[in-house]
This record gives structure tokens, C-alpha cells and sequence, in this order.
């Protein structure tokens, strides 16, 4: 049995990391379980290396906290603002096993103005979104990624690849020359 913790209380975050590591651990019987833990970054990240260490930071400090696991996970949505006006979603995903950490990030897409001008007045991206299509506490669904292709890659959907590619040296650990046990 293989225990995960995700250093998170966000039902999507929890759902994509029990799916990615589903996907390639097939025959592993999972506990999969969330517990919110702070990030010690901006609310809303900005920047690759900010919404890195945010990822990191919640995994570490889980760890910390919770040692009873065999994996902690961190999972951190930013933006990077390239110019006045574009800005890229993407997250970091943060894999801490016993001995051995590993990351990936997800792919980035570029938001529209309008939300783009609400997150440049202070906004979180998820209170942007929720203003902008009219609804309520998208962060925990949909996610900007949901709501703009109408559900065709939500959330979960986009967070998964990355923690599949995160959890890449686990699942082969003797091509990442990590020593079991």
C-alpha cells in the first residue's frame, strides 16, 4: 500500500495527483490524502521561481509536519508576466519521496486582458476567473484552464501530465540511479 499526502485541501489537487500516480502505478493500492499547508509565497505567485518554491515549500513543510507517508506532494499554480499584457498560467509540481525529491511543470497558456487586468489590480487568478465568467469558487473545479476551453482540460486535467512526469523517478528509479530503502 502506498501512502500520499497532498499538501493541499483543494479538491482538484488532490484529484490529479491520485489520478497521475493511478496512471502509472496501476497495481498500487493507494491512500491518497490532502491536508491545506502553506505555501510561504504571494497568494497568487508570479513567476516561475515563486510558484516553484511555493510547490516545494508546502511539500517540505507536510513532510515535516506528517512523516507518515511515502510520498508528499506539492502543487503550485503561478503566472509569468511576460509583458504589460500577456501573462502565462503554469504550475509546479513537487514530488518528495523518503530519500529522493523530484518536480515537473505543467504546460503554460496565456490569459485573456480582461483577467489579465483584474490579476494586475491584486486579484488571485481564481477570484478573476470566478468575476469574469460569473461563477463561484472555480479554483476548486474547473480552474482557469477549464473555464476557458468550457471543461475540455480542466484543472485536474492540467496538473495531471505534470505529476505523471514528476512521479517519472519513482517509477523507474534505475534509470534515476535512486537506492530503495
Amino acid at each position: 500500500m502506498t501512502k500520499i499526502l497532498v499538501a493541499s485541501g483543494n479538491p482538484a489537487k488532490i484529484e490529479a495527483a491520485q489520478r497521475g500516480f493511478q496512471q502509472l502505478f496501476t497495481n498500487e493500492t493507494l491512500v491518497i490524502e490532502g491536508q491545506a499547508t502553506p505555501s510561504g509565497v504571494s497568494d497568487q505567485p508570479m513567476g516561475d521561481e515563486e510558484t516553484y518554491r511555493g510547490a516545494y515549500n508546502r511539500a517540505k513543510r507536510l513532510k515535516e509536519v506528517r512523516p507518515d507517508a511515502d510520498y508528499w506532494i506539492g502543487i503550485e499554480g503561478g503566472n509569468i508576466r511576460h509583458t504589460a499584457t500577456e501573462m502565462e498560467v503554469m504550475a509546479w509540481i513537487v514530488v518528495l519521496g523518503q530519500t529522493y525529491e523530484s518536480k515537473a511543470r505543467t504546460a503554460g497558456y496565456y490569459l485573456p486582458p480582461r483577467v489579465i487586468e483584474l490579476v494586475n489590480q491584486g486579484y488571485e487568478l481564481g477570484e478573476a476567473d470566478d468575476i469574469i465568467f460569473g461563477v463561484s469558487n472555480s479554483k476548486h473545479s474547473l480552474g482557469s484552464s477549464g473555464l476557458l476551453t468550457d471543461g475540455v482540460i480542466d484543472r485536474i486535467n492540467f496538473y495531471m501530465p505534470a505529476v505523471i512526469f514528476a512521479f517519472l523517478p519513482f517509477y523507474k528509479p534505475e534509470l534515476y540511479q535512486i537506492k530503495k530503502g
